[in-house]
């Protein structure tokens, strides 16, 4: 039977006023929602402490969804989840929870370092669940375009964690470039200061396991090492080559997003690194890499550049005088979980895009209301009226009946995903240009760098079709 159609419902709220108008409280009352439709959805959770824990929340606050079982490699971390929902089912194993509840779930989110994204998620979808993914959608090229082809071939809803893109403040500013309000683009400078990186060999030294956690589970598709303490587990892993995807990965995401959707971009025809090189370890920090994309209907011409910066590396001078003000911005840091922090009163933000068009300067904040230049002309700009969603409900609602489907499904987030692991890639080979084949998954003129498309897993830890 045919799950029964549900309102659209709208769960932002904002805070105060000003730049920060308009951002989305990722977290909500589990019983926020006034009627819940007639078909339980029943979920798993692949992590449960950090972005694990926050996905669950924000999933759990739609009251038709059922919490049945959560995977950890680290059971210490369990605690919080086995306090709000003491019934449900608690495993050590990925594989054992999709295993022995294949039948009694619905739906899974995958919040676990970027490693395991494409093994836990693949698998998930091979039997057939829902999925939503944490960014980056996987840990390289080739596992993303396996993500995304699964769940086009089997009709499934899926969302990638990118959960700042269904809220009001990215959604103005998609609008105001398709809008016309600054021209046709010509470039655009995106950036991060985020310092995920590292320099030098892991420390020479084999430290004891803590209880009741699994280092060879936590491990998975990737090569046996010493555990080290606080080296990889629970946060530093984001640095590691083998595990995370460095600044850029966690990032890129987010940034890349409203500009990936506000020129419909596809993907880049060339990429050419001028930052510093990873070691065999870590990866940089101080990234600057040169993407060309074709052109699209939003572009003045056949193609634009886009440059990406992150650490201390930011777009030149005469690119951030564009967006000098009278009036400082007001900017909102946020952390991985999209969590408002501290507002900053600055010229520029720690985060964000330039977008430079024929008739006018965008700044896009990463968080807060974009902003036009020069001030002047645009004085009398009304922003678009547009209204966020919640992120995690829409895709929820998706499931079991409810209109439309989540926009940051992996049809978009597998492409915009391919798009910045490609800087990663390219982050390998400084001062080299990377001519990319989107269809052939190569690297036509560098072919030393096509090994980094693809990864071996582990034995043991193989997942069939990737």
């Amino acid at each position: 039977m045919k799950s029964p159609q549900l309102p659209r419902r709208t769960f932002l709220k904002t805070l105060g006023t000003g730049a920060a108008a308009g951002l989305a409280i990722p977290f909500f009352a589990r019983n926020a929602h006034a009627a819940a439709p007639s078909k339980v959805l029943r979920h798993a959770s692949f992590g449960a402490s950090g972005m694990a824990w926050s996905d669950i929340q924000a999933i759990m606050g739609n009251p038709f969804v059922k919490l049945v079982a959560v995977a950890d490699v680290d059971l210490n971390k369990v605690a919080n989840v086995k306090a709000a929902y003491p019934d449900i089912r608690i495993y050590q194993d990925w594989r054992q929870l999709l295993d022995k509840e294949a039948k009694n779930i619905d739906s899974v989110n995958v919040s676990v370092p970027d490693h395991m994204h494409a093994p836990i998620g693949y698998s998930a979808m091979q039997l057939g669940k829902h999925v939503y993914g944490q960014k980056p959608l996987a840990h390289n090229i080739y596992e993303t375009r396996m993500l995304t082809t699964i769940a086009r071939e089997k009709g499934l809803v899926t969302q990638m964690g990118i959960q700042i893109h269904s809220q009001k403040v990215y959604r103005q500013a998609v609008a105001i470039v398709q809008g016309g309000a600054i021209g046709k683009v010509k470039e655009v400078h995106t950036w991060s200061n985020k310092k995920w990186g590292d320099v030098g060999a892991p420390p020479s030294r084999t430290d004891p396991l803590p209880a009741n956690f699994d280092w060879n589970l936590w491990l998975g598709t990737a090569a046996e090492r010493p555990y080290v303490t606080g080296h990889y587990h629970p946060g530093n892993w984001r640095k590691r080559l083998d595990f995370g995807t460095g600044t850029f990965g966690d990032m890129g995401c987010h940034i890349f997003d409203p500009v990936f959707k506000a020129l419909a971009l596809t993907a880049p025809l060339s990429l050419r690194s001028i930052g510093p090189a990873p070691d065999q370890w870590n990866w940089a920090i101080n990234a600057n890499i040169r993407y060309v994309f074709p052109g699209t209907a939003f572009t003045a011409d056949k193609t634009v550049a886009v440059t990406w910066y992150d650490g201390d590396a930011r777009p030149p001078a005469e690119i951030r005088a564009l967006i000098a003000s009278t009036k400082p911005l007001s900017s909102t840091t946020v952390d991985d979980t999209g969590r408002p922090g501290k507002k900053q009163r600055q010229s520029e933000p720690d985060q964000g895009s330039i977008i430079i068009g024929t008739e006018g300067i965008l700044l896009i904040p990463h968080i807060a209301t974009p902003k036009l230049f020069p001030e002047v002309k645009f004085a009398d700009y009304k922003l678009p009226d547009v209204a966020g969603t919640h992120h995690w409900t829409d895709w929820a609602e998706a499931i079991v009946g409810g209109p439309g489907k989540p926009s940051a499904h992996f049809g978009y987030a597998g492409p915009l995903t391919e798009a910045v692991l490609l800087g990663s890639i390219a982050a390998r080979f400084p001062q080299t240009n990377l001519n990319w084949n989107a269809a052939k998954l190569t690297f036509e003129n560098e072919k030393s760098a096509n090994q980094y498309v693809r990864r071996t897993y582990r034995k043991g830890f193989e997942v069939a079709g990737l």
